[in-house]
Parts: C-alpha cells; sequence; structure tokens
C-alpha cells in the first residue's frame, strides 16, 4: 500500500506527463457528436428488448382506490422506503413495478455469471434485520433476489402491491390535494404521498447502432437474458450456444461477469470493445461462518459507514471491507497520515493523481501478466483515471481472451460501424454471427422521465421534466418546489459512492420521518420552498469539487456525458459531492431540528 515514509510506492516510477498524454489521445478518440444521444429509446421495433422473459402476464382487473403512500419502483430503493416506512407504523402502502416480483435490478439481471460487484455485507439490505447472512464476500444474482422477496415479505409488501404494471402518469390534483397514479393497466388511483423510487440503473440501454433493426439472428440484452436460446442458467452451462457464433457488444460491468460465461460454451466468442474496463482482482470467498458467528448488533450499519467513510475521504482506524473501491483512498488516508494534518491541497492533490496513476499502472500491468497475446493483451489496457469508469474485478474475465474460441474486436474507440441482416461490422470487417447479445448496461444520464417510463405532473399541470430543462433543481435531492407530498429518490444532488443501497438507506430515514410527521401532526401538503430549493442546489453547486479539467480527462463514459461535459450542469446534476457520510450528517441535524425547515406546511 504505502511505505513508512508516506511515500507511494514505485513514485517516480510512473512519468505522469507521458501518461497524462496517453489518456488524452485515448479519450480524444472516443469523442463521439452524438454523445448520449448515441442510444435509442427502446419504442417501436426496439420495444421487444423489454419484454419479460421471466414471467407470463397475469390478467386483473383495474384498481381505482386510495392509499397513504404509493412506492414506485420495487427495487432496493422501494423495498428499503417501504420497509422504512412500516418500521414508522405507516401502514397503507402499495408499491407499484413493472416486473413480476420485487428487486428491481436483480429481477432483470439474470445474465450468467451476474453477481454484486460491492460486497455483499454492506450491499443487500436489511441483513440484521432478517437474520440473514450472505454465503459469499459478492453474492451471486439469484441469492440477491430471493434476498430482495424476503425483505418484502419480512416488511408485508407484497400485499397491495400493484406488480405487472407500469405507471404512466403521475399527476397532481390541486383541489384533492393527491396525486392521481395511471398505470397500464387501466389503473387510476389516488394517493397522498408519491415516493419516485427506481434508481439509477431500471432503463436498458441500447446502442444506436446503424442497421441495428436488419439483423435477422438471434439478439437480445444481456437484461433479459434468453435462456430458451443459450441453455444453462444464472451459473453458466449455456449449451445450446456450442454450435453458435456469438457477438458480445459492450465491456463494461455486465460484460465482465457474463463474457467468460459465454466463453465457456459458445462454438465461437467475438467481444466487441470501444473502451476496455479496469480489471482488479475480484477474490471472492466463502463467508466464514466463524466470522458470522462473531459479529454484534449494529454491525452492518458500521461496515457501511466505513466504507462510505474512507471513499468520502474521511478517517477511520480500520478498513473493513478492504476491497477495490475503497483501495484508493486508503492508500491517500495513509499519505496524509505520514504527511500530517497540514499538507497543502495542492500537494494532497498531486499526491492523489500520482497513487492513481500508480493504481492504474498496476492493472495494466495485470493484463499484461494474464492475457497471453500480447497485441490483445495491450487493447484490453485501460487509460484513463480510476474512477473515470466504474472499476471492474474479474479473476475470470482477462483469462477468457486466452481461449482459441474468443476474439476480442478491439475497434479503437471508435465502436460497431454497422449491423447488417448476419454480420456485425468493426474496423471495416465483417464478423458472422449467431446472435448478437447487447452487454450495453443501463442508462445512467439522460432525463428521469425517459429513465422512469412516465410523465410527472405538479402543481398547476407543469411538468417535471420541463422545470428540470436546465438542469435538476432539488431540495436534499428528494423534494422539487411545486411537486408536493412527492419524493423522488434518484442520484443527483445527493451523497452517493459505490454502495448505493446506503443513501436509499439515508433518504428512507427522511421520507418516513417526513410521512410520519404529516400523519401525527394532521398535515396535508408538503412542499419544498422555492427558496429552500434554490439554497439546496447552490450548495451543491458550492460544495463540488468537480472541474471541467477533470471531467475532459476522463474517456467518454456516463459520468461526463459521453465526452461533453458542461462543467456547471454537471456540478448540479452530479452527486453531493462532500460525500455519503456528511449528506446523512446534514439530514440527521434537519431531523434533530424537527421544524421540516425548507417545507412549506398545509394543515
Amino acid at each position: 500500500m504505502v511505505e513508512v515514509a508516506g511515500k507511494p510506492k514505485n513514485a517516480g516510477a510512473v512519468d505522469a506527463g507521458a501518461v497524462r498524454a496517453k489518456y488524452r489521445q485515448e479519450r480524444d478518440k472516443r469523442i463521439r457528436a452524438d454523445g448520449l444521444a448515441q442510444y435509442v429509446q427502446m419504442t417501436g421495433s426496439f420495444e421487444r428488448y423489454l419484454d419479460d422473459p421471466w414471467a407470463a402476464r397475469i390478467e386483473r382487473e383495474p384498481v381505482s382506490d386510495e392509499v397513504e403512500v404509493a412506492l414506485i419502483g420495487g427495487g432496493f430503493a422501494g423495498l428499503i422506503v417501504g420497509a422504512r416506512l412500516r418500521e414508522a407504523g405507516v401502514r397503507d402502502i402499495r408499491i407499484i413495478d413493472k416486473a413480476a416480483d420485487f428487486g428491481g435490478t436483480w429481477y432483470w439481471n439474470r445474465y450468467p455469471g451476474a453477481a454484486c460487484d460491492t460486497e455483499s455485507y454492506i450491499y443487500m439490505p436489511f441483513l440484521e434485520e432478517t437474520g440473514y447472512i450472505p454465503k459469499e464476500k459478492y453474492a451471486k444474482a439469484p441469492e440477491i433476489f430471493a434476498h430482495c422477496r424476503r425483505i418484502a415479505t419480512h416488511y408485508d409488501l407484497y400485499r397491495n402491491a400493484l406488480l405487472q404494471t407500469r405507471v404512466t402518469e403521475l399527476r397532481w390534483d390541486d383541489d384533492a390535494q393527491m396525486w392521481i397514479i395511471s398505470t397500464d393497466r387501466n389503473d387510476r388511483f389516488r394517493s397522498k404521498f408519491v415516493c419516485v423510487a427506481i434508481g439509477p440503473l431500471s432503463y436498458p440501454k441500447l446502442p444506436g447502432i446503424p442497421g441495428i433493426e436488419t439483423f435477422k439472428g438471434h439478439s437480445f440484452h444481456a437484461s433479459r437474458w434468453d435462456y430458451a436460446y443459450t441453455g444453462g442458467n444464472s451459473y453458466g452451462n449455456l449449451t445450446r450456444l456450442l454450435d453458435k457464433s456469438v457477438a458480445i457488444i459492450g465491456t463494461g460491468a455486465t460484460a465482465i461477469q457474463c463474457v467468460p460465461q459465454v466463453g465457456a460454451s459458445a462454438g465461437r466468442l467475438f467481444v466487441f470493445q470501444r473502451t476496455p474496463s479496469t480489471i482488479g482482482v475480484r477474490d471472492n470467498r466463502p463467508t466464514d461462518p466463524a466470522w458470522a458467528r462473531s459479529l454484534e448488533p449494529g454491525w452492518q450499519k458500521l461496515r457501511m459507514e466505513n466504507f462510505s467513510t474512507i471513499q468520502d475521504g474521511g478517517t477511520v482506524e480500520e478498513n473493513l471491507v478492504d476491497d477495490g473501491f475503497t483501495e484508493l483512498s486508503w492508500r491517500a488516508l495513509q499519505w496524509r497520515r505520514a504527511h500530517g494534518s497540514e499538507v497543502g491541497s495542492e500537494a494532497m492533490a498531486s499526491a492523489l493523481e500520482q497513487i492513481d496513476l500508480e493504481r492504474m499502472e498496476e492493472l495494466r500491468g495485470r493484463v499484461e501478466a494474464v492475457v497471453k497475446d500480447p497485441r490483445t493483451a495491450e487493447a484490453l489496457k485501460p487509460y484513463y483515471r480510476y474512477f473515470c469508469k466504474r472499476p471492474g474485478f474479474s479473476d475470470e474475465y482477462l483469462q477468457t481472451f486466452n481461449r482459441p474460441n474468443v476474439v476480442l474486436v478491439d475497434t479503437n474507440g471508435r465502436g460497431v460501424e454497422r449491423i447488417t441482416e448476419h454480420e456485425v461490422v468493426a474496423n471495416g470487417t465483417a464478423y458472422a454471427v449467431d446472435c448478437i447479445i447487447f452487454a450495453s448496461g443501463f442508462e445512467w444520464g439522460t432525463a428521469l422521465e425517459r429513465r422512469a417510463g412516465f410523465p410527472i405532473f405538479g402543481r398547476g399541470g407543469g411538468s417535471l421534466s420541463d422545470r428540470w430543462r436546465d438542469g435538476i433543481r432539488t431540495y436534499f435531492g428528494m423534494h422539487a418546489h411545486g411537486f408536493p407530498n412527492c419524493f423522488i429518490l434518484n442520484k443527483e444532488q445527493v451523497g452517493l459512492r459505490a454502495n448505493m443501497p446506503h443513501t436509499f438507506h439515508i433518504q428512507s430515514q427522511h421520507v418516513s420521518y417526513v410521512v410520519q410527521y404529516a400523519q401525527q401532526n394532521g398535515v396535508m401538503v408538503l412542499d419544498a420552498s422555492e427558496q429552500a430549493e434554490e439554497e439546496w442546489v447552490q450548495h451543491v453547486l458550492d460544495s463540488s469539487h468537480i472541474t471541467r479539467e477533470y471531467l475532459e480527462s476522463c474517456t467518454p463514459s456516463r459520468d461526463n456525458n459521453e465526452g461533453h461535459p458542461n462543467d456547471r450542469l454537471s456540478r448540479q446534476n452530479g452527486y453531493y459531492d462532500p460525500g455519503v457520510m456528511a449528506y446523512a450528517a446534514l439530514l440527521e441535524d434537519w431531523r434533530r431540528d424537527g421544524t421540516l425547515a425548507g417545507l412549506d406546511i398545509r394543515r
């Protein structure tokens, strides 16, 4: 990690200037004029990529009643908020989700090899409350999905839920002081409160490759894996691919997990890469029963807070999780300890860059050590700062490119050129394939209403999309002025790091407190004041250390508008930069004050 004197290992071995130049060169070749518009919305002929392969549709009669709280989304966000509301004594809850069961991302993502890449002991919610300990450090998808259902059962969230139901509109009724919720099942019911808890990983992303609609072979999105075609299950053994030539488009988190499974079974696998991911050591292992028995009450919260504190750049005595997400911050903490608390910001920034450079050199060295073919190895080396893209971890992905049936098609940053009736074309070469698997993940930086799939109309009929056209405006990242009794749980303007459920826990405490306050004090309407919203937006901007220079230094990704950063908009539509723990403390102070400051109240 860090030597006793506080100097990072191999300091000076990396030529920072040369590496920065290489980063810029690799970044520039990946810039596209269309930015986020390169991804197509799944409507019309593309709508089939959204079909549910896991459950047949169950018919039911439309619902036209009234509830206290409607939660839109049955993934982690909806489950955590629903559980906290139950703990606060709120009984009249309805969760609506287009899936046939709870789980959100973990309902849809059942591709072979799917697992969490954040440690399961901090990632899977309510382990203590449900009495469950994950089987491994990084739980696999079936176990996580089962735990989602365990939470829903434990907190009685199946009752009154509307599953296999897609919300089509949220509209505030000024006269009734209620939300009217419409769905694709012809439901039209009212709710005093609504919580949009779809999470940022809810709408599959499909690349708009020319000719994509002309392909006559088989194709599907990895979040809707077609086991009827591939055979096997979430653990692999894809026997029906033995005589097939398969293309996987995408080399992000999904591909890192499913490429080894497909490569082990397919007759031929072509992996089309635009930008390589970092591939750190996974080192998954079974849970130690003795360790599990030693855990004391409150252990999960402490572990989550330890992880988030380290990622936030805070000070702790021990790195409990000790993984690839905390590694750079932990090295930086050791450097600060060695150099004293009076170290200047310029020296700290220089040290952070050096630590980052060295970590990336280590990862590029790992590629070279694992991948046998030198040209393939060179193409798999990532050239950007560590957190410019979400880090990846695997002990199988790089090794898969040593298989004789697996070919890496590196597009030198340009991506796939086009798709024909039977081929994928890249670098001027056509690759005949029987099947295309789009491992392109979920939309992240697109508008909330696009990802949600429905419009939200507030007071006076104004839409949220219109109000946010020039940048997201919230109070605490959850309230929007003019949209009363509405909570929006998303990634913007909140403290967020690699463990997203921790943020959901923090937000859920806020939601349950406000709803319980309203119930106990006869409050009919709560709306963020315009002033409170303006002050929060300005606080988010003032607290942000994101610079245009940093955003432009990164390879195109979901975090920098695919290489077209707007520094003010990126800061306004980004995270609450002080971090998860600062965000939690701020909301705790707000609740302790007890006046609901910043919310206009009508009884």
